[in-house]
């Protein structure tokens, strides 16, 4: 079976053709897992995906937190029609079943409710915007109120209307019906939807193959297969022996039972920065995000005496066709443990990451919560197991949707929340690189937030120009706070005076 890998190792056409000739003559003897997914009987109960039940079970445990609600803000710019905005959203309502789902205990399990239709359902708040109006205060109050998840819809909506030309739509929702990718699929369909509702036509979407609920019952199946078991065996292999908690620098003692509350630094490097990323993992062999990747842990290799560091990274776990257009909650966490020690230089550290990496994208399938339960690592209710540091990277930021007299602008949320000691989002956009850095207020103070984005920028400068360097030297030069010389206009200062025009994000965890 051609994998990711083998793209890597095929460096040249010629290469990569005869490695796909060579799995098409194995094919018949090479087994695999099937790969059509069925539609399941809805009459059955229903069962939930793996991912899904873990957060149920966290909503048992407690049942008013907002730690899984994820918020995000669309910014409509032009003449709305609050009317049809409704009806798109019932008619996206109908067609994905999640969006009608509820979750119920039944004979010794939870289950999930499809419901035919939500009567009245999804109900839109109209706030007319005046100067008394606290708009972060609004979002934040949004984002921290939690769901009954009993009771659907499990999403809401928030029409703000700042001017005649100018709304801002926000939408809440928990996490067990919709992820990252749900999310740019949900707006696209959305402006679709608004789009021939306003003139009059029927809806212009194909109809879906299939439904979150079928691929919750193929996944539980598949845990059956024999390449469940070879998957479970490698992620054994790599994360054997002791798992050390990450021990970062932080201002205030790790408190006993972890509160979640958080707050995001935004990021903004040039494009000039972008760019020398790009050529050092064309040279090393490697993608922007294993570089990136490299560089965090570059980062945290300055912060803490580790040299075994393990960090969580989001990953689609859309492996198959049939689920790209689905809303659900499909993603899965990777946990990739990093060697930092010998003093590699940064290159040496590429080379490891990039290892780490493919490994870890040929055996994403097993599930997170399958990965924890055959591991049992110690627990604690002052931190999260396997990880506490996560790292996501989007190659493409949801697009901005122009439609004839309305503009639908995603724009980027702070829920004041934190499930990690620190998650660093980055995505490519036209001035650059753009992202947050996320972090439990309980650990650090703002101050050290900002400087750890200061490090993180003259470390990625650092190791474009110097790729040679030694790890414990980067480390040295950042805690003094050494800039490299300036290259052309490359100045950490005139980086610094970047101001992105738009900052786009949508939550992958």
């Amino acid at each position: 079976m051609l994998c990711i890998v083998d793209l890597f190792e095929s460096i040249s056409l010629e290469g990569l053709s005869q490695n796909i000739l060579a799995q098409v003559l194995e094919v018949e003897t090479t087994p695999w897992v099937q790969s059509t997914i069925p539609a399941v009987d809805r009459t059955d109960k229903l069962p939930l995906g793996l991912a899904q039940e873990r957060l149920w079970f966290l909503s048992q445990l407690e049942p008013d937190s907002p730690f899984y609600t994820v918020a995000i803000a669309l910014h409509l710019h032009g003449s709305l029609n609050a009317a049809i905005l409704d009806q798109s959203l019932q008619a996206l309502l109908q067609r994905h079943e999640v969006l009608r789902t509820s979750f119920e205990w039944c004979e010794g399990r939870p289950i999930q409710v499809i419901h035919s239709s939500l009567s009245p359902g999804l109900e839109i708040n109209l706030v007319q915007k005046d100067s008394e109006t606290d708009l972060q205060a609004l979002i934040l109050q949004e984002a921290q109120q939690p769901f009954d998840l009993s009771q659907p819809p499990l999403l809401r909506g928030t029409l703000l209307e700042v001017s005649e030309q100018e709304h801002l739509f926000l939408l809440t929702f928990h996490h067990i019906i919709a992820d990252g990718w749900s999310i740019g699929v949900f707006i696209q369909e959305l402006a679709a939807l608004y789009e021939a509702c306003s003139q009059g036509r029927s809806s212009p979407l194909p109809e879906l193959p299939i439904q979150f609920l079928d691929f919750a019952a193929w996944q539980r199946q598949w845990l059956q297969t024999e390449h469940f078991k070879t998957q479970l065996n490698y992620w054994l292999q790599q994360l054997s022996g002791n798992l050390p908690a990450l021990q970062l620098k932080f201002d205030r003692d790790r408190p006993a039972i972890q509160t979640y509350a958080g707050r995001k630094h935004p990021i903004a490097f040039s494009q000039e920065i972008a760019q020398s990323l790009k050529v050092l993992s064309r040279t090393a062999g490697t993608t922007l995000f294993m570089t990136l990747l490299a560089a965090f842990y570059a980062l945290l290799y300055s912060n803490t005496p580790q040299n075994d560091i393990l960090i969580g990274s989001p990953i689609a776990g859309r492996n198959q066709p049939q689920t790209t257009g689905l809303i659900g909650f499909f993603i899965n966490t990777l946990v990739l443990r990093a060697d930092l020690s010998g003093n590699p230089s940064f290159l040496d550290l590429l080379a490891r990451v990039r290892t780490v990496a493919l490994g870890g994208y040929a055996h994403q399938d097993i599930p997170f919560e399958k990965l924890v339960e055959a591991l049992r690592p110690q627990r604690s209710l002052s931190y999260n197991p396997l990880f506490q540091v996560m790292f996501i990277f989007q190659n493409t930021a949801i697009p901005t949707v122009e439609l004839p007299g309305l503009t639908f602008c995603p724009q980027e949320v702070d829920g004041g929340t934190s499930k990690f000691d620190l998650k660093l989002s980055l995505w490519e956009a036209a001035e650059g690189l753009a992202g947050s850095l996320e972090y439990k207020t309980d650990l650090f103070n703002s101050a050290t937030i900002a400087k750890m984005v200061e490090q993180l920028e003259q470390l990625l400068v650092q190791v474009t120009t110097q790729p040679t360097i030694k790890l414990d030297e980067l480390a040295a030069q950042l805690t003094r706070g050494d800039h490299p010389p300036p290259d052309g206009n490359r100045s950490i200062a005139n980086q610094q005076k970047l101001k992105f025009a738009k900052r786009k994000v949508i939550s992958a965890i």
